[in-house]
């Protein structure tokens, strides 16, 4: 249970990082992007059950992942829009921002 908590954290951390470095992508505040953070992460889970996550190869795995994680973020801010205003180019980059950023995050926090 802390594991989660923790990974919320860090997600809404990550996302007021790349709002404030990034245009094209605002966040409301801590609150804002804990809400962000859970609505990405309930999309992210609903998109890899359509794809079926587990029947992409290694070598598709980070231009699928990174795509996909572009058109959640953008979802996202169309869904609560109050809380994340995201344009496309925001996505984009917010995803591969946040790509790297997952590269680095040691595994017990994701």
């Amino acid at each position: 249970m802390i594991g989660f908590v923790i990974r919320f954290i860090v997600s809404a951390l990550v996302l007021m990082l790349v709002s404030w470095l990034l245009p094209g992508i605002q966040v409301a505040g801590f609150i804002g992007a804990l809400i962000a953070a859970l609505v990405i992460a309930g999309l992210g889970y609903l998109v890899e059950k359509f794809i079926g996550g587990k029947k992409i190869s290694p070598q598709n795995r980070g231009i699928i992942g990174f795509l996909t994680a572009a058109v959640v973020i953008y979802l996202a801010s169309l869904i609560i829009p109050g809380y994340l205003s995201v344009t496309i180019i925001g996505a984009l980059l917010a995803a591969f921002v946040i790509g790297i950023i997952d590269a680095f995050v040691p595994t017990e926090l994701r």
